[in-house]
């Protein structure tokens, strides 16, 4: 097997199909050789072995290994047909695109592995080896998402093309909409007074004092330090770059020169920090800090409830709807959102009903008991950076589960038409310029099922 290619083939799939981390199977062994040539472009057995690996490892396998490897092919040879004409179309990708894409991948790949050095470790390689040998798979894949982009970028759809395709589906092959829930917040976090932040910024000098005499940081941050996520390493965050920290956070680590320097005390929206610089490899840097966030007054908290309790009561007896008042009262960013909860996995505001339990429990209970309209009593929550403030919910809507119709799922059939549209303009797109290109494929592939037509 070519390992290198190996290499960034796995670290390419990991990137988009993997999210329990790296896979002992992928490490597999595979013979290589030439499965298929399009244009100037191979498709090595390894590249379908390894896709085959990492879904065997997910449990998504369906079907015989067989078919299922003919699959992959199929979809190998569109991405080598849409790289061929990339190529030939002289699309351009600049360094400064490939880089910045780099960046990106490789703090997820580090947040996989668990560190830059776990990454090195598992792969036998160092962080720049490993960012050299990614760079053209890279590259090829941004050209190819730009040629596909370029065939299917005039591609749109009318209501009465939506109306039409809808008619046109088969009563039983109308996809089922599960139950759905639009929710709303609007959030007050309570004000927090000089005479908090003293206390805890006194107490940080307390503790620069004590590491200054010779007390151990890292055992410090393990008896005070609020920050759950890293105390229990005494304090250490692991290697970041610049744009993964909040930006008072990176510039006073970024400033410490020496190893056990301390930084001065730095407040950050998530509370005060005293930073220690562990040791610097390249662009990236690993710190410890202590993190102390100042309590709130019960008075400042009660006051942040009775005023979400003011505002409930405006909405309910309608002298306020919920979308002013979430302009007026909300402290928080999703008020330029309408206060409407996000749906992470989507990307939209609906929730299905198994979905909420992807939300705070605490807010599954409360919703669940709501009717569309209805305004909650203000909730006392954390958020998770252990902060408190209350909150109100809102049920904007609640659907049952149903059949998608045009009344109630427009959006949703939309999308499908349109994929629908784009999809056929793409298999045209492949017919065309399939003659015209050189295909090749090994005898042993050539009595696949592919769902184009690649052998003519």
């Amino acid at each position: 097997m070519h390992r290198r290619y190996i290499l960034i083939l796995i670290l390419f799939l990991n990137l988009f199909t993997s999210s329990q981390g790296f896979s002992q199977q992928s490490r597999d062994t595979v013979i290589d050789g030439v499965v298929a040539v399009v244009g100037g472009n191979m498709i090595l057995k390894s590249d379908i072995e390894a896709q085959y690996l990492q879904m065997r490892a997910q449990g998504i396998i369906k079907g015989s290994p067989e078919r299922m490897k003919c699959q992959l092919l199929d979809k190998l040879l569109y991405m080598k047909l849409l790289l061929h004409q990339g190529q030939v179309d002289s699309i351009k990708v600049t360094d400064s695109q490939v880089e910045s894409e780099m960046d990106r991948r490789m703090r997820y790949f580090i947040s996989q592995a668990g560190s830059p050095e776990k990454l090195e470790e598992y792969y036998g390689k160092s962080l720049l080896e490993i960012k050299n040998e990614l760079k053209e798979i890279i590259r090829e894949q941004m050209l190819t998402e730009q040629e596909e982009a370029k065939i299917t970028k005039d591609v749109s759809i009318t209501p009465s093309e939506v109306r039409a395709f809808y008619k046109k589906i088969d009563k039983d092959s109308i996809p089922l909409v599960n139950a759905e829930f639009e929710i709303g917040e609007i959030i007050k976090q309570p004000e927090i007074g000089p005479a908090e932040k003293l206390i805890v910024v006194l107490k940080l000098k307390g503790f620069k004092e004590r590491i200054a005499k010779g007390d151990e940081f890292a055992t410090l941050a393990v008896l005070y330090s609020e920050d759950p996520g890293s105390a229990k390493q005494g304090g250490e965050l692991g290697m970041f770059k610049r744009g993964d920290m909040r930006p008072e956070f990176e510039a006073a680590s970024f400033k410490l020169k020496t190893p056990g320097e301390v930084s001065d005390i730095v407040e950050t929206e998530d509370g005060f920090h005293i930073i220690q610089l562990i040791e610097r490899r390249g662009d990236y840097i690993n710190v410890r800090h202590i993190l102390l966030q100042p309590q709130v007054s019960m008075a400042n908290l009660n006051r942040a409830k009775v005023t979400l309790d003011s505002v409930a009561m405006l909405i309910t007896t309608k002298k306020l709807t919920f979308d002013q008042a979430v302009v007026k009262y909300s402290d928080d960013p999703s008020r330029n959102n309408g206060g409407m909860i996000v749906n992470n996995v989507s990307g939209n505001t609906r929730f299905e009903a198994a979905q909420l339990t992807q939300l705070d429990p605490k807010v599954f209970f409360i919703v669940d008991k709501l009717k569309p309209g209805d305004i909650s009593a203000p909730v006392l929550m954390k958020t998770e950076r252990g902060k408190q403030e209350y909150r109100i919910y809102y049920l904007k809507d609640k659907t049952t589960a149903h059949r998608a119709n045009l009344e109630n799922d427009y959006t949703r059939i939309q999308v499908i038409a349109l994929d629908k549209k784009k999809q056929k303009v793409v298999n045209d797109w492949v017919s065309q310029k399939v003659p015209g290109t050189y295909i090749k494929i090994a005898e042993q592939y050539q009595k696949c099922e592919f769902t184009r037509k690649w052998i003519h």
